[in-house]
Parts: structure tokens; sequence; C-alpha cells
């Protein structure tokens, strides 16, 4: 079993900054990609932004591009969402994935373990 923790959600006001981790435990492994998506109330699940195992190849909703920035740290088994230039419509929770492979995905499906979210609530 991997569990993932999400942590760093939280208020900030339209064009702020935050940066929200997911620490994985349990039978990790780096080899294998990670993805965060995002759920607004009442809205379906949807990808953010995702990180292949080694950390060479990235991938960003169009939403996001030039805005959020995807990074990890295998030694510490974590992964990193930096968002710069927070819109309203970002308000949502915020899940961490790990990928059924070892690179990029961008469905639901390519992800095999979540973790339980972090709140990120832009003011405007």
């Amino acid at each position: 079993q991997v569990h993932l923790v999400e942590s760093g959600g939280g208020l900030v006001q339209a064009g702020g900054s935050l940066r929200v981790s997911c620490a994985a435990s349990g039978r990790t492994s780096s080899s294998y990609a990670m993805g965060w998506f995002r759920q607004a109330p009442t809205k379906e699940r949807k990808f953010v932004a995702a990180i292949n195992w080694r950390g060479e190849r990235t991938y960003y909703a169009d939403s996001v591009k030039g805005r959020f920035t995807i990074s990890r740290d295998n030694a510490k088994n974590t992964v990193y969402l930096q968002m710069n230039g927070l819109r309203p419509e970002g308000t949502a929770v915020y899940y961490c994935a790990r990928g059924s492979l070892s690179e990029v995905g961008t469905g639901i499906g390519d992800y095999d373990y979540w973790g339980q979210g972090t709140q990120v609530t832009v003011s405007s």
C-alpha cells in the first residue's frame, strides 16, 4: 500500500502564490509518475500537472501552464506543486496521485493511489 498526504493548502488572494506538497509513505518507489488533480464544488476532478519518475518531463493543463510548476524530490518521497498567479477559479480541493506507470498521464485512470486532498481557496 502507498499512503499519500497533501499539505500546504489555504486561503490566498487572487494573484498570490501557494505551494502544496504531497508526502508518500508505505511501499513507495520513485519509479512512478506523480500527478496533481483538482476538484471544485459540484465539478468533476480534473488534471492539473504531472511529472515523470525522474523529474525530467512535466506536463500541465492549459489552464495552469506558465503559472504552476510541479517538481519532486525522490529522496524525500515528496512531490510539490508551486502555484503562482492564482485565480478564483482555482478554488478547489487539490489531490496528489501516484501514476501506475513511470511516464506522465493526464487521465484519472492513469493513477492508482490518491491522497485525501488539500483545500485551496482563492479570494477575488
